[in-house]
């Protein structure tokens, strides 16, 4: 059975019903109202701001602020919709600088809510106060107080899809935690049912995002700071090792104001994508800053989405920071080996030094550890160039990778080189340790042919031999492939394919990214793509969907992850089944010759899986384990 609707005419909805549909836009939950608050405070000039929450927000939420204030003649105003001194024209609305401009909030809470706003300005002898439209005057310092009280008290509906009080508070309180994170400048109070929660004074950002995270981030962090243009990117973001199995520490900001943004999320995730699990999650608390014409925050009511002018250069301009950033943890904790210089948009900076069996060049350490120690024997491949069916290979082809391994000086026989491993006359420094300071120190002892046990500065160093020397492997391929750009790979008959007319145009509109990256798709129809060419590492995948997950990010993102995932994981197989294997008995040098090569190699602190390569044990752990001093 249906019914039928009685037509109605057009007419204009009244003003608190608008104030309703506006409500259910910006005032969500409780945390809403914090949010929306706290903005305002920040606004005003706020340098001290009190959080006071009841029941977990339901009953009661005051948020007091030492800002400018509100001149008595603008209160009226101040709880009308649409009416906000932040912006008066198109051209301010396309600069935003401030948090809050579209001048709803404080009539959207009152229409869900009991609001009283008490303020006083600098120049005022008291303080004012509005409830209901009626001005009346009060007492109070200089600054603002809302006090917003009953909420939901005249829509019942909605107030029973709200959580229990304590899931409520902790939505508040992390979105105060998002804001003190963003302006260390300024102290926060949190107090819930009476009790002081958190409570931070003013301090730079290292300090505050270390109260606010934890110390397992502050003491597993890099620092980042990288200028392009009219771009900046700046903060902490967490070492791959101090992952986390949830998603519940990433803070991005972009003109001071938090986000969720799914292009900047995907940057940051592709950044940590050749050093991190796929179910682990990076921490961090980044800030973009960039021209507020660059980028429009009105999107969504809630300000919590942004738009990019230009989404494809700050993808790009935010992956790079965060790839070079992380390329940094070369096992140099200690600061004795230089940072990788900053390059600009759509470089990849390479400072890490060169494995001297690729190439034939010497590390600085000594001559004697330029022999290739951990050459890929010829028992590891089969006749035809390509890695052997028992290796654990995905199916692909690896005869182009070991005929390009070849030309770099990797893959020699072990004959040509002395059996290096298995010579047990080479004597390392067993009795005497030169006095340079090396962060990963000198190989002492080899323990049940996995760990290699070394001394430095801080005290002992564990390491697990396999896992760096995959990663020490693994980067000097993907640096030796990347300094002849992509191999191509012309099919013989091209592939052809059905595409919509987006994809149509994105292959036509971007052939210079597609040829960069190995690829000749071209349209031979306005509904059918052709492609010639592949890159020739990935000759034997599947043609079709590759080029139609290339079109994809390429379209949203200006560069192919895909392509570059790929690649990678064969090359982390290769490296995988290439490095020392476990039970092998290394000599002293051999040993120090792996560690100075790790001091040396980006992103040697994890292998390409995701795990430690090596740990310290300063003395004060050593002496607390042995109870020394006690």
């Amino acid at each position: 059975m249906t019914t039928t609707l009685t037509p109605r005419p057009i007419q204009a909805l009244p003003d608190h019903l608008i104030s309703q549909i506006a409500a259910g836009e910006v005032v969500e939950r409780p945390s809403a109202v914090v949010k929306e608050l706290l903005e305002n405070a920040l606004d005003a000039g706020a340098s001290s701001i009190t959080v006071r929450l009841e029941e977990g927000g339901v009953k009661r939420i005051a948020i007091i602020d030492n800002g400018r204030g509100i001149p008595a003649d603008q209160l009226p105003l101040a709880v009308q919709r649409h009416a906000t001194s932040k912006i008066s024209s198109l051209e301010e609305l396309e600069n935003v600088a401030t948090l809050g401009f579209r001048g709803e909030a404080l009539a959207s809470i009152s229409s869900v809510a009991i609001l009283t706003l008490t303020t006083r300005t600098a120049d005022a002898p008291h303080a004012w106060q509005i409830e209901n439209g009626k001005i009346t005057p009060s007492s109070g310092a200089q600054g603002t107080t809302v006090d917003v009280q009953d909420l939901y008290y005249n829509t019942p509906a909605r107030r029973k899809f709200l959580k229990s009080e304590q899931t409520e508070f902790g939505h508040c309180a992390e979105v105060v935690r998002r804001i003190a994170l963003a302006r260390p400048d300024v102290s926060f109070s949190l107090s819930h049912n009476g009790k002081t929660v958190d409570h931070w004074n003013v301090s730079a950002i290292d300090k505050r995002s270390a109260t606010i995270l934890g110390e397992g981030f502050a003491n597993a962090r890099l620092p980042i700071d990288e200028c392009a243009g009219p771009l900046r990117l700046h903060g902490f973001i967490g070492l791959p090792t101090a992952s986390k199995g949830r998603a519940d520490a990433q803070y991005f900001y972009v003109n001071g104001r938090f986000v969720r943004d799914k292009l900047l999320t995907h940057a940051v995730r592709a950044a940590y994508q050749d050093v991190l699990h796929g179910d682990r999650y990076p921490s961090y608390v980044i800030a973009l800053d960039l021209d507020p014409a660059l980028v429009d925050v009105n999107v969504h009511p809630s300000k919590i989405e942004v738009r990019f002018r230009d989404s494809r250069a700050v993808h790009q301009f935010v992956f790079h920071a965060v790839n070079r950033a992380l390329a940094q943890t070369s096992a140099t904790s200690f600061g004795t080996v230089p940072a990788p210089a900053t390059a600009g948009i759509g470089e990849v900076q390479n400072n890490s030094g060169r494995l001297p069996w690729i190439g034939g060049e010497q590390t600085s350490f000594s001559a004697q550890f330029a022999s290739p120690a951990f050459a890929i024997k010829d028992s590891d491949l089969n006749q035809s160039g390509g890695f052997s069916s028992n290796s654990g290979g995905t199916g692909y082809d690896y005869s182009f990778m070991q005929q390009r391994a070849q030309g770099a000086g990797v893959a020699q026989s072990a004959e040509s080189y002395g059996a290096f491993f298995g010579d047990k006359s080479a004597k390392g420094p067993e009795s005497h340790l030169p006095n340079v300071d090396h962060p990963l120190g000198f190989a002492l002892a080899q323990l049940h042919g996995i760990y290699v046990l070394a001394q430095n500065s801080k005290g002992l160093v564990l390491v697990d031999m396999h896992a760096a020397h995959e990663r020490i492997l693994y980067e000097q391929l993907k640096n030796a492939l990347d300094e002849n750009a992509m191999p191509v790979q012309s099919l013989l008959i091209p592939m052809t394919f059905h595409a919509d007319g987006v994809e149509v145009g994105t292959a036509e509109e971007n052939q210079d990214i597609l040829k960069s990256l190995g690829f000749d798709i071209a349209a031979i129809s306005p509904t059918t793509l052709a492609v010639r060419a592949v890159p020739a590492l990935l000759k034997n995948a599947d043609a079709q969907s590759l080029a139609r997950d290339v079109l994809r990010e390429v379209r949203e993102y200006g560069g192919s992850r895909v392509l570059i995932d790929r690649r990678n994981e064969l090359l982390g197989t290769l490296a995988c089944h290439t490095a020392v294997r476990a039970n092998r008995s290394l000599t002293i040098v051999e040993m120090n010759a792996l560690l100075r090569q790790m001091e040396q190699t980006e992103r040697a602190d994890q292998c390409n899986h995701g795990r430690p390569t090596w740990v310290q044990l300063g003395l004060n752990d050593l002496d607390r384990m042995f109870m020394r001093g006690q």
